[in-house]
């Protein structure tokens, strides 16, 4: 049985609320999902154990950081088999944030942000295309992030 069979209606509330508003007092949801404020934290906990909230902290302007440039990268791989191998690779890379295995054009599809222009070609020449099994790279440079949401929960 899939999570979203496992979740009613007041869990499906309170990750509407929540995915919204992660700063949100407990108390606060409580009162709109017409619970107590323990029922919540019970439900969030109960929903973290089952990997349905998944991850904590916050969302950081990378522009803020000096991290100007967001950039997609399609990896060319020799062979799919590679993909477990070349994934590690990638994820020793902090600049890559997100990591893809796809069907279509590219095997991989990842998400890198960069300094600048000069930082990206480093992590690309230095980095990215020396991973054993990649044979080729198409970058896409993200011109503005337009908008960035979590998934409907209804």
């Amino acid at each position: 049985m899939s999570a979203k069979h496992q979740l009613d209606d007041i869990d499906l509330k309170i990750l509407e609320i929540i995915s919204k508003n992660a700063r949100m007092p407990f108390k606060d949801v409580a009162v709109e999902c017409g619970i107590s404020r323990a029922a919540v934290h019970q439900r969030v906990n109960r929903m973290i154990d089952m990997e349905v909230i998944v991850g904590s902290g916050y969302h950081i302007d990378p522009k803020k950081v000096d991290y100007m440039t967001c950039t997609y990268i399609g990896i060319y791989l020799d062979k799919g088999g590679l993909y477990e191998s070349v994934a590690d690779n990638l994820k020793k890379i902090p600049e890559v944030v997100e990591c893809h295995y796809t069907t279509g054009r590219y095997a991989i599809f990842a998400k890198v942000f960069a300094r600048n222009n000069e930082h990206l070609k480093q992590i690309l020449s230095e980095k990215i295309q020396k991973i054993l099994g990649i044979t080729s790279t198409e970058t896409f440079i993200s011109l503005e992030e337009t908008f960035n949401r979590e998934v409907p929960i209804n």
